[in-house]
């Protein structure tokens, strides 16, 4: 198990325990193996060249997740050559259900549920309390190499995160 980071985060005022380091701009983005919701492997290699938009959320099913995921949906289809990856411990399943019902189309919803692996080495695996094991709310922005030009750990869970800081960190 990766090092415990405690109370940056917050849900509804509560403090929350995030396994893994904090990354900063300027770190690489870690590597991954998520699964798409059409149950294939999905690793940050494969959009290599492009820049990402890598967005955690706790569950697509919840109020925020549903208006933030819908927002970047919105957005990504205005971008060109940007990857934009919604990643929560939802199963592929679900994501695929929500996908459809909302014509999420510009966004590639990824699944982290056979693994605690993406939580740890991006620090938003939530430890303990009622969301244990669900993602924290995070924007991480990657450039075409890999670099994070972007971080946002949203101290709040139950808030949005700055959108137009993330979109601006594609341009």
């Amino acid at each position: 198990m990766a090092d415990v980071r405690s109370g940056a985060v917050t849900l509804k005022g509560n403090g929350v325990d995030l396994a893994g380091p904090e990354l900063k701009v300027g770190d690489a983005a870690p590597e991954f193996k998520l699964q798409d919701n059409g149950l294939g492997d999905v690793t940050l290699a494969d959009s290599a060249g492009k820049k990402r938009i890598i967005i955690t959320v706790p569950s697509l099913d919840t109020p925020t997740c549903h208006q933030e995921t819908k927002r970047f949906n919105d957005e990504a289809g205005k971008l060109d050559s940007v990857e934009v990856l919604v990643v929560s411990m939802d199963l592929p399943f679900a994501q695929k259900r929500w996908c459809g019902a909302e014509s999420a189309e510009n966004i590639k919803a990824l699944s982290g549920h056979r693994c605690t692996g993406f939580g740890e080495a991006y620090g938003v695996l939530i430890q303990g309390g009622p969301l244990h094991r669900c993602l924290a709310r995070a924007v991480f922005v990657a450039d075409g190499d890999g670099k994070l030009t972007h971080v946002e750990y949203v101290s709040e869970i139950a808030n949005h995160p700055n959108y137009e800081a993330a979109l601006a960190a594609v341009q």
